[in-house]
């Protein structure tokens, strides 16, 4: 194959949403320093007391660095439209499960005992 059947090949499978997708390095490299930065930033604010959003602030960080990678490591952002729908269903599920989940635990607050169940005789 010459270079221009193999270029038309290649733009026939990129329009019809087959085949292999190159992500530029441009895009690549802002991606990795993007999620660097933000991990410098998720560092930065363990040392900074936020009271009770301290974890909605960690939470938010992560799910930030995560939907980066999935968008540009893992080309949801230039696949098909339904797999970025089945994507945003599957952590809306995992959403919705940590938060029935989230509703219990207050429940056992009271059950905390500091020092670990002192009680018990050695």
């Amino acid at each position: 194959m010459n270079e221009s059947t193999t270029a038309t090949i290649g733009k026939k499978a990129a329009a019809s949403g087959t085949g292999n997708h190159v992500v530029p390095a441009k895009i690549l490299v802002a991606t990795w320093v993007g999620l660097l930065v933000l991990t410098l930033v998720t560092v930065a604010v363990t040392y900074v007391d936020l009271g009770e959003i301290n974890f909605h602030v960690a939470m938010g960080l992560a799910t930030f660095k995560a939907a980066l990678v999935v968008l540009f490591f893992m080309h949801l952002y230039w696949d098909k439209p339904f797999n970025a729908l089945v994507f945003i269903a599957a952590i809306a599920v995992l959403a919705l499960f940590i938060c029935f989940a989230m509703t219990d635990t207050s429940e056992y607050k009271s059950d905390q005992i500091p020092g670990f169940a002192p009680d018990i005789k050695k």
